[in-house]
């Protein structure tokens, strides 16, 4: 499978990014403007969540860390972490009752699934497993094996009885836009998931579908 030109992470030099709490996070200006959302989120995993491929960068098994979920460590000791503002984007959607979804194409499906069962969202800066949740709970919905975006999409869809034309999805790889053919729209991202490209992607996504006006609710 090809790969874009991200080098390698040597656990021995490289910074681990950590999330900063959702609290700390300020809210998409999108949630605020009184328009259209869509009713369902998702997310690639590899360089959308974390910067790192799993199937590349990360040998299990996966270990919890003492910093309450901030990071995880593989087999070799590699210390890994959310993007910085991936808590305030996911508690914010759960706020929002937004579905949160996870489509990824790796072949490292187990460990994928086992750095989202280590790794918690903090929703404060207290550390502790009240104030955080574990990140794999945080969505409704996961598509986590190899194939085609559209074949993980045609699933979520079935799942969940939304509307493709009510989903939008973040991925760094451009290939993946052919999610687009079935009504889905594709936010394309390159240095992780923040703040400012989920209102992007909002914005995309109201363009495409004709939603740039205020709705009746009901």
């Amino acid at each position: 499978m090809t790969r874009h030109s991200h080098l390698p992470l040597e656990p021995e030099n490289s910074a681990t990014t950590t999330t900063l709490p959702a609290n700390a996070i300020p809210t998409p200006s999108t949630f605020n403007d009184g328009l259209p959302l869509p009713k369902m989120m998702v997310f690639d995993l590899d360089y959308t969540l974390w910067p790192l491929w799993c199937d590349t960068h990360v040998s299990g098994p996966i270990k919890g860390s003492k910093d309450n979920g901030r990071t995880v460590y593989d087999a070799y000791g590699g210390s890994y972490g959310f993007y910085s503002d991936v808590a305030g984007i996911l508690a914010t959607l759960k706020q929002r009752n937004i579905v949160i979804g996870a489509a990824s194409r790796t072949s490292a499906t187990e460990v994928a699934r086992s750095m989202l069962t280590h790794l918690r969202v903090p929703f404060t800066a207290e550390d502790s497993k009240e104030t955080s949740a574990k990140a794999i709970g945080m969505f409704d919905y996961m598509e986590i094996y190899p194939g085609s975006k559209t074949t993980h999409f045609q699933r979520l869809h079935k799942k969940s009885g939304i509307k493709y034309e009510e989903m939008l999805f973040f991925d760094d790889e451009s290939r993946n836009k052919n999610v687009e053919e079935l009504g889905v729209v594709m936010h394309l991202i390159r240095n992780g998931v923040t703040v400012a490209e989920v209102d992007k992607g909002v914005e995309a996504w109201r363009k495409r579908n004709g939603r740039t006006k205020k709705e009746a609710s009901g």
